[in-house]
């Protein structure tokens, strides 16, 4: 792999990245649920959520490790915060959404597609409010989390902040185009879904590597997720279930 970019960079539109050092995952994300202890108040909630998880089919323990680690309430808005853990999207504003703890999970190991370790470098399309980059962040050892809307950027850095995250950066730019300055990616995850995956998110996934993201059925009137393994001699589609996610836009807003 090779070296990380240098921070700050600037994207092909101009627009500066800053880094974000949004520090540790919590001492429990190495733990498996039944490992953890059972807290009060949103804790409980937090364990209710990795139980449910479990009973849909989600089986890696990493995975659920990372999803219990990670505090669901302190991304949402107040008024939300009673249904954090609830396995359901909420509205984060600017028409968005932070995605179902289910469709996370699942889309995160499907990523995964049961590795022993960390994933190597990570690219998320969609950073939104924060969520999912934070769980990525301690199961990868760099994770580069895109945004195009500058108000859910500024939203996801204050966010993560006080995370103190050091293999987390957030990037503000055009998700469709990519980062090609931390190419090549071992694992790409994309929040967002269009018709057709962009061809610069193939070009920067590694040998080796696995796309997952929502991709429009044909009639363009649903959603499903789609999974590409690419290898030396091409590229391995795969199609699964049914999925609703906000429509995939280029350019900054």
């Amino acid at each position: 792999m090779k070296p990380r970019p240098s921070f700050p960079a600037r994207l092909d539109t101009g627009a500066a990245v800053p880094r974000v050092a949004v520090g540790k995952p919590s001492l429990m994300a190495g733990l498996s649920p039944v490992e953890r202890p059972q807290g009060l108040g949103m804790d409980a909630h937090r364990q209710r959520m990795l139980q449910l998880l479990q009973k849909q089919g989600v089986q890696d323990t990493a995975v659920l490790a990372a999803m219990g680690s990670v505090e669901r309430h302190r991304f949402v808005d107040t008024a939300l915060v009673n249904q954090a853990y609830e396995d359901t999207s909420l509205p984060i504003g600017l028409g968005q959404t932070i995605s179902k703890p289910g469709v996370v999970a699942r889309m995160i190991e499907l990523l995964r597609n049961g590795a022993s370790g960390k994933l190597g470098r990570v690219l998320e399309i969609g950073t939104g409010c924060g969520y999912q980059a934070a769980v990525l962040s301690a199961l990868a050892q760099e994770v580069y989390s895109i945004e195009r809307l500058r108000g859910l950027h500024d939203k996801a850095r204050e966010n993560l902040r006080t995370l103190r995250l050091p293999n987390l950066h957030l990037l503000f730019g055009d998700g469709m185009v990519g980062y090609a300055k931390g190419a090549p990616y071992a694992a790409i995850i994309a929040a967002a879904g269009g018709e057709a995956v962009p061809q610069a998110w193939i070009d920067q996934l590694a040998v080796g590597g696995r796309l997952v993201a929502p991709v429009a059925t044909e009639g363009g009137t649903a959603q499903a997720l789609l999974v590409i393994d690419k290898s030396a001699t091409g590229l391995r589609q795969t199609r699964l279930e049914a999925v609703h996610f906000v429509p995939l836009k280029s350019g900054l807003a």
